[in-house]
């Protein structure tokens, strides 16, 4: 890696992340914020709002998110990075456009984003460039002079995101009791999508059946399983599996639901489970709810003893991970040549996302891809 205090051209770094309520008054407002344009009913926001009403109104996103930057904030600091951080959201405050106009305030030309979401969909990749570029319009519309905005790859198999993850599988494994450890079963999950936008996620040349979406996730679960086998000794059954859907039920999503998984193995005679929600950076809501509570009421229905493993959050490694990032990507941005730091047979992927990449259902300008209108 090159000199690891230089983060030139970039000037600053930007935390892109979804947002969440931060108490009981915020929760239906945000989630119209969420569900803006798509029509759904205020009964429905209702229905789920009264999840985050379980927990008091308030989205542990938030608050975690001020751990990761003060996490990555001491990293930078002791490793002599002298890079600003920024932090917006798409979904509440501070917003992402608020804090773009900041930037731009404090004098920022060129920004690195990192958005917190490792894999490639559109709603994990394509739908945060989008709102860059809303933002961006936004703001060339007050006739402020705009940055340059670059986003970091996806980083799914950086071993700053992997290491945490597997550590936290070995942990759940040892909480279990000692007669079923051994036996135990790993549940992969992550974020259900409709199959349509799975099938489209990544490059065009590698869209078919689960894209890169679920190509990308298959590999972060073989990748754990295959450590958790090399520092155990002991080689655990393991499964991708899907929570949260949200959509019509006329329109196919990617399955098993982690519910009805946890079903089928118990009838399969799987003496326990551990959860591993690799497809979350933190222990946002849906953790929260569709594991520690929805998958939690169920296993103990079956009287199936079950571990959820942690997320990265604001895990040291991540941190450090993050910076290996930036200043990979700004050694490329100097052109110096980089050797990318990537475990497992996908290598890393791109800096700039494709034409056709992650497509929308209605096209929509998008930053920090090759069809940028504010390259």
């Amino acid at each position: 890696m090159p000199d690891a205090r230089d983060a030139t051209p970039y000037d600053a770094l930007l935390l892109l992340s979804f947002g969440g309520p931060e108490g009981p008054d915020d929760v239906i407002p945000f989630l119209e914020n969420v569900t803006r344009g798509r029509g759904i009913p205020k009964e429905r926001l209702k229905e789920v709002g009264e999840h985050y009403f379980l927990f008091g109104g308030v989205s542990p996103i938030n608050d975690q998110n001020r751990a990761l930057l003060d996490a990555l904030r001491k990293d930078f600091a002791d490793h002599g990075l002298d890079l600003p951080i920024y932090w917006g959201n798409r979904n509440w405050a501070p917003y992402l456009t608020d804090t773009l106009r900041e930037m731009v305030a404090d004098g920022r030309r060129r920004v690195l984003v990192l958005a917190t979401s490792a894999y490639a969909s559109y709603s994990g990749c394509r739908q945060y460039r989008e709102n860059l570029a809303e933002s961006l319009a936004a703001l060339e519309a007050e006739g402020l002079e705009l940055p340059r905005v670059d986003k970091l790859r996806h980083y799914f198999n950086h071993p700053g995101f992997l290491e945490p993850m597997i550590e936290g599988v070995l942990a759940s494994l040892a909480a279990l009791p000692e007669d079923v450890r051994d036996g135990a079963h790993l549940a992969f999950s992550t974020h259900s999508i409709p199959n349509a936008s799975a099938d489209t996620s990544g490059p065009v040349e590698e869209h078919g059946e689960g894209g890169a979406y679920v190509r990308q996730h298959l590999e972060v679960s073989r990748l754990i399983a295959e450590a958790v086998r090399e520092r155990t000794g002991v080689d655990h059954p393991w499964q991708l599996v899907y929570q949260s859907r949200s959509g019509a039920p006329h329109i196919p999503w990617l399955e098993p639901d982690i519910c009805d998984h946890l079903e089928e193995r118990h009838e399969a005679g799987v003496p326990a489970v551990v959860i591993a929600p690799i497809g979350f950076v933190s222990d946002h809501m849906e953790v929260l709810y569709d594991l520690d509570t929805e998958a939690k009421a169920k296993a103990e229905e079956l009287g199936l003893p079950m571990r959820r493993s942690a997320t990265v959050g604001a895990d040291p490694r991540f941190a450090a991970g993050i910076r290996d990032l930036v200043l990979e990507r700004a050694a490329v941005e100097r052109a110096q040549e980089v050797t990318p730091c990537a475990l497992g047979a996908l290598g890393a992927d791109h800096n700039l996302c494709p034409i056709g990449c992650c497509p929308a259902r209605a096209p929509k300008p998008a930053a920090a891809g090759v069809d940028s209108p504010y390259a």
